[in-house]
């Protein structure tokens, strides 16, 4: 089984948007999908439980360790304030990192100090975990878009996509939908924001 670890310490960074449209999207494509939701707010759980039989289905595990038969791929929506031991043991699952980014100084200075503690991670420097960077709420080519690629350079690290700031993400939720569960028509401009993040996600490193 693939694992994908969707990881930030900061709080409010986008974790749980990205974790199930992630999740959504395997799921579209006909995967077998879990979702591993360890967030005190079980935000990720509650829109699983709103989504509906006739949608492409992803389960929940409940806990670490557990095991999922029919799962090709986990995605894993981390908690708040991930470091030291947790860090190392959700690593340990994880064959790829996304590490999501708020448009805020604050957020993009104290996400360079964890993407520099992943760096550092041995799974990362012997090319077996690999570590993506994603832009919330933010497009390419604004003041938070070069402060983010300011900081990360000399990390060595791809930013996988920038994700705009839109109800269509919030409008889906709410019926437990990811993009990739909308007609296209009405997510079409967000579809080709996730192309590159897609394409990284699912090749072979």
């Amino acid at each position: 089984m693939k694992a994908i670890l969707i990881a930030n310490p900061k709080g409010g960074s986008g974790k749980t948007t990205l974790s199930v449209n992630i999740a959504g999207y395997l799921a579209s494509r006909g995967h077998g999908v879990a979702l591993l939701d360890l967030d005190r707010q079980k935000s990720a759980s509650q829109w699983l439980a709103s989504r509906t039989f006739t949608l492409p289905r992803i389960g929940l595990l409940q806990a670490e360790g557990e095991k999922s038969a029919a799962a090709e791929w986990l995605v894993i929506d981390s908690p708040a304030g991930l470091h030291g031991k947790n860090l190392d043991h959700a690593l340990k699952l994880a064959h790829k990192v996304i590490v999501p980014v708020a448009p805020s100084l604050f957020d993009i200075q104290a996400s360079r100090e964890f993407l520099e503690v992943l760096r550092d991670e041995k799974a990362v420097r012997k090319g077996k975990t690999f570590v993506g960077v994603v832009g919330m709420r933010m497009a390419p080519h604004t003041r938070a878009a070069t402060t983010l690629e300011q900081f990360i350079s000399g990390l060595d690290l791809p930013v996988l996509a920038y994700l705009r700031e839109t109800q269509t993400y919030v409008n889906a939720a709410f019926e437990g939908k990811s993009l990739f569960d909308l007609p296209k028509y009405l997510a079409e401009r967000e579809l080709e924001q996730w192309a590159y993040l897609l394409h990284w996600l699912e090749a072979s490193q």
